[in-house]
């Protein structure tokens, strides 16, 4: 984006800045008043309905805690894909049940698995987003110093070939460079994201869903850090969700959305900071969140709809395998020994437990191979794992 290329009428200006102008945004709200069509009010309105009944659902529904784990999960591999992560669940799964086996049977490969560094980002990024919620529900709200929190929460023990700063919980310190887009210098940050942080804490100017949509436009406008915003950026979506009473669990995976449209979401993005083209990355955004509502309500229902039938099949036996498969929304991937640990049994016993629910198609083997074998419940994964239907 150089000097020239900028209109008048753009939502910033560009600053000149060694040999690259950076860009600089205005402060929210947008000066024009924004101008939406009547279709775009049925899909604000469809988006807080689908809010709405995820929300009612999480509170009437007695979850066990695989939903809300797994669904969470799916938003941070979902966030970390984006950034060039490549992890799956049964990565995932594995690296943290090899790390509760204590039968010795994996000989403590876990912390030494090639795909530990893209496990280590997702991890970090459940870990962040439970610790913002756990902030918000002590009424710390949102702020820098929450921020900064959440940012070393997400950098912490990633390698350093996978991050570009040694500046952790704290503004950038060197510029960024996006391609050709040069975000705000580090002298320009802290006024920019205080007048954010105002905006959020005074609830904005707009719907609350488009705000959300505002300020996410702003804070990677700004890329305050020098790594991870759009990580941070897309957590902080949750948490304002959140904050505003639009999820009573943090159970949508919005990522999923951008990622399947990555081109458009950036080129929406520079589409307001080149020409001031705010209604449409609204209305992207506010599609995406409507359509990730339905999904996560979906996914929701048949994984309840599954723990009913397992329960309904195996909740009247007393057998080890009956347990086990009762057990599965708490631990949906094991090996034998995490087996004797969740039923305080035998290895023999665990074996057969296993070896019943492989025969009934509940757990399937995932390595392959005859020692230090893998399992996973297979119909809970098939939900997890299964693409987009409402788009």
């Amino acid at each position: 984006m150089a000097l020239q290329e900028l209109p008048d009428d753009a939502p910033g200006r560009l600053i000149p800045y060694d040999r690259r102008p950076y860009y600089n945004p205005d402060p929210l709200p947008p000066d024009a008043e924004l101008q939406f069509e009547k279709e775009f009010y049925d899909t604000l309105s469809e988006a807080t309905f689908w809010l709405g009944k995820l929300s009612g659902f999480s509170l009437t529904a007695d979850f066990a805690p695989v939903l809300y784990t797994s669904l969470l999960r799916k938003e941070a591999m979902e966030s970390s894909e984006i950034e060039g992560a490549d992890i799956d669940y049964n990565a995932l799964y594995s690296f943290e049940t090899r790390s509760l086996d204590r039968s010795g049977a994996t000989d403590k490969q876990a912390a030494a698995i090639d795909e530990t560094k893209d496990v280590q980002e997702v991890l970090n990024y459940e870990r962040a987003l439970k610790s913002g919620i756990n902030a918000l529900d002590h009424d710390d709200g949102i702020s820098i110093d929450l921020l900064h929190t959440l940012h070393t929460i997400l950098l912490t023990d990633v390698p350093e070939d996978r991050r570009e700063t040694d500046t952790i919980g704290e503004f950038k310190t060197v510029p960024n460079h996006l391609g050709e887009f040069v975000p705000p210098v580090p002298s320009a940050v802290d006024g920019l994201m205080d007048a954010l942080m105002t905006y959020i804490r005074t609830d904005g100017s707009y719907h609350p869903v488009i705000d959300i949509a505002l300020t996410h436009y702003q804070f990677e406008t700004i890329h305050p850090y020098g790594d991870g915003n759009g990580r941070l950026g897309r957590l902080l979506i949750t948490l304002q969700l959140y904050d505003h009473g639009y999820l009573e669990h943090p159970t949508l995976y919005l990522s999923e959305y951008f990622n399947r449209y990555k081109e458009t979401y950036v080129d929406r993005m520079n589409a307001v900071r080149k020409y001031g083209e705010w209604e449409a990355w609204i209305e992207f955004f506010v599609t995406g969140l409507r359509y990730q509502a339905e999904e996560s309500l979906l996914r929701s229902q048949e994984l309840y709809t599954l723990q009913e039938a397992y329960e309904a099949e195996y909740g009247d036996i007393s057998a080890a395998y009956a347990k086990l498969a009762r057990k599965l929304f708490d631990q949906p991937y094991l090996t034998a020994g995490v087996v004797e640990e969740l039923l305080d049994v035998t290895s023999p016993t665990a074996y057969r437990a296993i070896d019943r629910l492989e025969e009934d198609g509940v757990l399937e083997e995932t390595t392959g191979k005859e020692r230090n074998r893998e399992y996973r419940a297979r119909e809970i994964f098939e939900i997890l794992e299964r693409p987009p239907r409402t788009y």
